[in-house]
């Protein structure tokens, strides 16, 4: 009984369609426009890529004090640009786990990185920025030092972690 009131359902819904559509002249694009009216049906229509670096963006800015914004602003730069943040589409914060692994681990990576931010700096602030040289003792005044900025990302990737367990 139920199938008999689902088919009749049915028919009346298809009279419906087949009424509106008698008036119409047939156009590829409003083929293609039915056709595909049901293709992201249940999936956002944001990719995949771009709500995991809007994830970790958000992350960043809420668990990592930069009362500046240039070594925020970096950091954005840089997830967005890596491509493990594709690799962990499902679970963006194991990305930024190994990007901050990366940055604190390698010296040279590091100091580049650095370099950007103090970079961003000058940017934001139109000033000269102050850039630390290896080896050499940061300026007095230069709120981005090579030690400053690893202490941060230390900071941020324990919080990373944190979060993973």
């Amino acid at each position: 009984m139920i199938s008999n009131k689902d088919d009749k359902d049915k028919d009346r819904d298809l009279a419906i369609q087949r009424e509106i559509l008698s008036g119409r002249k047939f156009s590829l694009a409003e083929a293609i426009g039915r056709e595909g009216g049901s293709f992201l049906k249940g999936e956002s229509p944001v990719p995949k890529l771009v709500q995991a670096i809007a994830e970790l963006q958000m992350f960043i800015n809420q668990n990592l004090s930069d009362s500046s914004g240039a070594l925020q602003a970096v950091l954005y730069i840089w997830v967005k640009t890596d491509s493990r943040v594709s690799q962990n589409l499902n679970s963006p914060l194991i990305a930024l786990n190994q990007i901050l692994s990366t940055l604190i681990d390698n010296q040279d990576i590091l100091y580049e990185f650095v370099r950007q931010v103090d970079h961003k700096w000058g940017q934001i602030y139109d000033e000269r920025p102050y850039f630390q040289q290896p080896g050499q003792l940061p300026h007095p005044e230069d709120e981005y030092t090579h030690e400053s900025v690893r202490l941060k990302l230390v900071e941020l990737l324990d919080i990373v972690q944190s979060q993973q367990q």
